[in-house]
């Protein structure tokens, strides 16, 4: 599970940039949209596509989580706890590197958001989950 997780942090990264041809930090309102993976890198299983919005919900294949953005990281809400990838931007392309990932693994901007279906909750946020 952590390996889909991952991939659907790396859409989220890419969905951050708003520069065309550098490098930025990342904002969260600039992390929402539609991002596909690569499929020449990584591993050839988990979802090829992450929907990143503005409630804070990312979704990937039928998994949804919670993300945030802190400095150049991007944090996954994974098991109850925050787990930090680091997020590098280049136009509409997103890498993602440490946290779970044994390689860096790249996204590209394919599109908006779609809504996330009322039927699914956003996941809790761990800072604000009872223990």
């Amino acid at each position: 599970m952590f390996r889909s997780v991952s991939l659907v942090c790396v859409c989220v990264v890419a969905l951050m940039s708003h520069a065309h041809g550098q490098t930025s930090s990342a904002t969260g309102a600039s992390l929402l949209g539609t991002w596909q993976f690569d499929l020449k890198q990584g591993e050839k299983s988990g979802p090829r596509q992450v929907i990143v919005r503005a409630d804070s919900s990312a979704s990937y294949g039928k998994e949804t989580v919670r993300w945030r953005v802190k400095a150049d990281s991007l944090l996954l809400a994974l098991g109850g706890e925050w787990v930090s990838y680091k997020l590098k931007l280049k136009g509409k392309q997103l890498v993602l590197s440490g946290g779970d990932l044994n390689e860096p693994i790249t996204f590209d901007r394919i599109g908006p958001a779609t809504p996330r279906p009322d039927s699914i909750p956003v996941p809790p946020d761990p800072d604000k989950s009872p223990s």
